[in-house]
């Protein structure tokens, strides 16, 4: 494994060398465990053990689901309401599933926020920082598809609606719509495909997920301080490291041990909190709720989807540009996805040398008002569209791309950075003198 110098493993026994000769999965174990990772590693690092947690019990608790689901339009709302009343465990199966989601996303975007505060998408690690977003959008397309499949009205109509900005993309808009709805309209042949898809997608993701760890493997871990693990020598790295294994392990392990306490609670006690009451009517055509409303963990990007109407200046701007071929709803649909776009770009729109958050004054600012404006979205896509909350979304939607496009590399020329410590070590040292107590997870120096 290339990256920060440490021993690997050794084959002892007979038996170890011949199985490591044919098929080196205890060296990879190995190595995976006793991975140098940076000491000073603090709590935000939680997130990839529940991310990792949360895709196991997806798959597997999906896996039994759909051994009871029937994709029918007929069937699927009574299939749902058979997996509930009849089969064994089956609405503790049900609630993990449709929980285990929410959970999913809220750790999903602490991790997103985590890296982009720390800078974790910079030099060298812009490839895993793509193949992260890469999966944030697997994942809200496999949500999508799996909240289609209860079949009750917001199923239906959120269906409807999310396939119909296909159709607003210039010339080839109706062919493709046609094709993932498998005719003219949300029907039979639209649940079968959201079925299969969403029934696939896990495995792409967990295939993405092994990429990904491998490649910040390969780097090394980011951290607080945003200084790279010194590489000349074995002896110089441990200064800067621990094993993975126990420290972090066991670290993660409690963390894990944390949430799952809390996710529990709400699964067992308030299961449908989160969820939409309309959505346990079945599906009607010809009934239209009063008011469309996704699942929490896509507001934002709705928001975004809405804000820009027909009278914006820049869709106006647009639409005269091209001779009407980008009008509001198409332009809302290039909005949405560029609001992803960007977070992948960062690594590039980012012109400050210094890496971590921690040490740039000015950017702290701007960031914590990127998290506040995320929230502020999430919260205007529940609203009607109708003002004021047209005009806030707007607001909200402009700031979102102004941080990623504007602010960012503008503070690469204009910010005066803090000083920063030279080491890892540096920086363990100043917060845990000798002798001190280091925090669940980390070791001291002498450690």
């Amino acid at each position: 494994m290339a990256g920060i110098p440490h021993d690997h493993y050794e084959p002892v026994t007979p038996a170890e060398t011949w199985l490591h000769r044919r098929l080196p999965i205890a060296g990879l174990l190995y190595d995976t465990l006793m991975l140098p990772t940076p000491k000073n590693l603090n709590w935000m690092w939680i997130w990839g053990i529940i991310l990792t947690f949360c895709l196991v019990l997806q798959i597997a608790t999906g896996i039994v689901l759909a051994m009871h689901y029937t994709p029918h339009v007929d069937m699927a709302f009574a299939s749902v309401e058979h997996i509930m009343r009849n089969v064994n465990g089956g609405a503790m199966i049900r609630y993990l599933h449709m929980n285990g989601a929410s959970l999913f996303f809220v750790a999903v975007y602490a991790h997103i926020f985590r890296g982009l505060y720390y800078g974790s998408y910079k030099e060298p690690r812009e490839v895993t920082w793509i193949i992260g977003i890469l999966i944030f959008v697997l994942m809200m397309g496999t949500a999508f598809m799996g909240y289609v499949l209860p079949w009750g009205q917001m199923s239906f109509w959120g269906a409807t609606v999310i396939t119909g900005l296909f159709g607003a993309i210039p010339f080839i808009g109706e062919a493709i719509q046609t094709w993932l709805l498998g005719g003219p309209a949300v029907d039979n042949a639209t649940l079968n495909r959201f079925f299969s898809l969403h029934y696939l997608l896990p495995f792409v993701i967990a295939g993405l997920v092994a990429v990904h760890i491998w490649a910040f493997h390969t780097t090394g871990n980011n951290n607080p301080t945003g200084v790279e693990v010194r590489r000349g020598s074995k002896e110089e790295a441990a200064k800067d490291t621990v094993p993975f294994w126990p420290y972090y392990v066991i670290k993660d392990l409690f963390a894990l041990a944390v949430i799952l306490g809390i996710f529990f609670a709400i699964v067992g006690f308030m299961p449908n909190y989160l969820g939409h009451p309309d959505n346990y009517i079945e599906a009607n055509p010809l009934s239209t709720p009063a008011h469309i409303v996704p699942e929490w963990y896509f507001l934002p990007f709705y928001a975004i989807l809405r804000a820009f109407t027909s009278d914006v200046w820049v869709v106006i701007i647009a639409n005269w540009v091209t001779g009407g071929i980008i009008d509001a709803k198409f332009f809302g649909v290039l909005a949405m996805f560029g609001a992803i776009a960007v977070m992948a770009l960062a690594p590039w729109l980012d012109t400050s040398s210094v890496r971590s958050g921690r040490y740039r004054p000015m950017f702290k600012w701007w960031f914590w008002l990127l998290v506040i404006d995320f929230f502020v979205l999430m919260w205007l896509g529940a609203m009607p569209a109708e003002e004021p909350y047209a005009t806030f979304s707007l607001i909200a939607s402009a700031y979102w791309f102004a941080y990623f496009l504007v602010i960012l590399p503008l503070l690469g020329v204009i910010e005066k950075p803090l000083e920063q410590p030279e080491t890892i070590e540096a920086d363990f040292d100043a917060h845990y003198p000798a002798g001190g107590d280091a925090p669940a997870g980390q070791a001291t120096p002498a450690e």
